[in-house]
């Protein structure tokens, strides 16, 4: 029995080997479209095709041809050749131009070949580098080669970031650019030529809006969409809180560094602060960020006396209590939430009209204001062609104001100054009376609120009590520490009298006459004064225009 061959049966098999067969798929790829010479798609798909005929390969199939990444694995078309090539059972042989042509993803690079040899039996081979994967030497030169590959991106992107960084503390903006801009330049990393395009100059208005008005989000993003720029709330508070607008560059490239930037400004930095309420802040408690808190429905409305800079909110863990805060380092003004809330209920009290009065209060304000609209309005006819300039005026101040060449005090009084000539020419030209109609309109809707101002501010949601409490008082209202008071530097001049007039009313003894005249207010028959008029009467008009459910 010395015939071994019939043994031959029950011999071990080599799960290792290798099915040798001819078909072959060619896989090629470019990281850069712009890629030419010998590393063009056609140069390496030539290159692949006569090394294959070279080793009397069959090809099958064609992978690649596009502009793909090799920084990870995760790309369409060779993720599309790696399902093929397992499926397929007929593939022996993955050609490429290179091993960085495969893959520059270095370890990851390693297992998917090797999974690939011993799983599916398809080896990787280079047209051009010379490497037999299925020896040792070979499969330990092709892990060198995916290594190298993986070396060469670390060191290539290295490179890039340095680039992009000195472009940065130069100035320049070497990514994409924010809504609201162009770039007349295009591909000059340093002649760029950023500039405000159409869009961003609606833009800048939200900025204003924030800043001036403390205009809720919500708000905002329905005013852009009436201008025609659509925008999200979450996209609105990420363009609102980014500082290229005001002229300066922040970048995770260069954490806790802010550059100038060379590019055209879109807003002033006063405006860019004032929209977002930054205020020097040394926090000693966790800080609630949310534009509206429910349990702080006074922040940043209620300002320190001392510092005149808005009051942040926090909350004491230990005790589940909140309280508002001056966030100026070293200022010590702080009050519990709960009775700063009592006593700003306090100040609205004295804005409560019983039912049986609120004929005569209305009454006391349309006199009080009746002549001052008819003194503003009498013989003031203007053309409709003045309306169009009076316009491009008042885009040209908001304009200044936002890129800081005028200061909000000339903005103020030329601005208001022109809307308040538009206003008057419009209502001539309409033959409608602006200050007997709204004026009542207006009423109508102050009076049904004061009705029941504390009710509606407990129960109203916390958005609603942010627009109410601005629109009484456009400036918020003062906490002084020391004296532990509340202060309201301004009030709203169609509830400005409504207090006063309350006190006379219920003073008069039952029998005597009301002399409504002499009532005194902030509005006088000055022009001064009717533009203050104009300006609160279009904040309420705002306010019945939001839809708010006040009863």
């Amino acid at each position: 029995m010395n015939n071994l061959n019939l043994f031959q049966q029950f011999a071990s098999k080599n799960r290792d080997n290798i099915i040798e067969g001819i078909n072959a798929v060619i896989y090629t790829r470019v990281s850069d479209p712009k890629q030419e010479d010998n590393t063009s798609l056609e140069s390496q798909k030539k290159k692949c095709e006569s090394f294959a005929k070279s080793q009397g390969f069959n090809i099958i199939e064609y992978f690649g041809g596009s502009v793909e990444s090799a920084k990870t694995d995760d790309r369409k078309e060779f993720n599309k050749m790696l399902t093929y090539v397992k499926r397929s059972k007929n593939v022996t042989y993955i050609i490429v131009n290179s091993y960085e042509r495969f893959t520059r993803s270095g370890v990851s690079g390693m297992y998917i070949a090797q999974e690939l040899m011993k799983q599916y039996k398809v080896v990787i081979l280079s047209a051009t580098q010379g490497i037999d994967p299925r020896t040792i030497t070979g499969a330990f030169q092709q892990n060198i080669m995916f290594l190298v590959g993986q070396m060469d991106n670390e060191q290539r992107r290295e490179k890039t970031v340095t680039g992009m960084r000195e472009l940065l503390l130069k100035g320049y903006c070497p990514h994409g650019i924010p809504r609201g801009y162009s770039n007349l330049n295009k591909g000059r990393a340093i002649d760029q030529k950023i500039v405000v395009n159409e869009e961003g100059k609606i833009l800048r208005k939200a900025f204003i809006w924030k800043a001036e008005q403390q205009m809720r989000n919500v708000d905002i993003v329905k005013r852009l969409t009436e201008l025609g720029v659509k925008m999200d709330e979450r996209r609105l508070a990420y363009m609102l809180a980014n500082p290229f607008y005001c002229g300066i560059i922040v970048s995770r490239m260069l954490p806790n560094q802010v550059i100038e930037g060379k590019h055209e400004v879109m807003i002033s930095r006063e405006v860019f602060l004032k929209a977002n309420n930054v205020v020097a802040d040394a926090r000693n408690h966790p800080v609630s960020h949310r534009e509206e808190d429910e349990q702080l429905p006074l922040k940043r409305f209620t300002k320190c006396s001392c510092c005149n800079l808005p009051m942040t909110g926090y909350l004491v863990k230990k005790k589940n209590l909140y309280y508002y805060k001056c966030r100026t380092t070293g200022c010590n003004n702080n009050k519990s939430a709960k009775q700063l809330h009592e006593e700003f209920k306090a100040v609205l009290g004295a804005f409560h009209i019983h039912e049986h009065e609120a004929e005569l209060v209305k009454q006391g304000i349309t006199e009080l204001y009746s002549a001052l609209f008819e003194e503003q309005f009498e013989d003031q006819k203007l053309q409709k062609g003045k309306i169009t300039e009076l316009r491009k005026k008042i885009d040209t101040v908001e304009e200044n104001l936002a890129i800081g060449v005028i200061d909000r005090t000339i903005f103020q009084k030329f601005s208001t100054r022109y809307n308040q000539e538009i206003n008057e020419i419009e209502k001539t030209l309409q033959k409608v009376s602006f200050g007997t109609s709204n004026l009542q309109r207006c009423l109508d809707i102050v009076v049904k609120v004061c009705k029941i101002p504390l009710k509606w501010w407990e129960q109203a949601s916390v958005g609603d009590r942010m627009i109410f409490q601005n629109l009484v008082f456009p400036e918020g209202i003062f906490y002084n520490r020391e004296k532990n008071e509340i202060r309201t530097h301004c009030v709203n001049a169609i509830f400005a009298p409504i207090p006063e007039l309350i006190r006379k009313l219920r003073g008069i003894k039952k029998g005597e006459s009301i002399i409504l005249d002499t009532f005194t207010s902030r509005v006088t028959s000055s022009g001064e004064s009717a533009n203050f008029l104009v300006e609160d009467l279009e904040l309420v008009l705002q306010f019945i225009s939001t839809n708010i459910q006040y009863n």
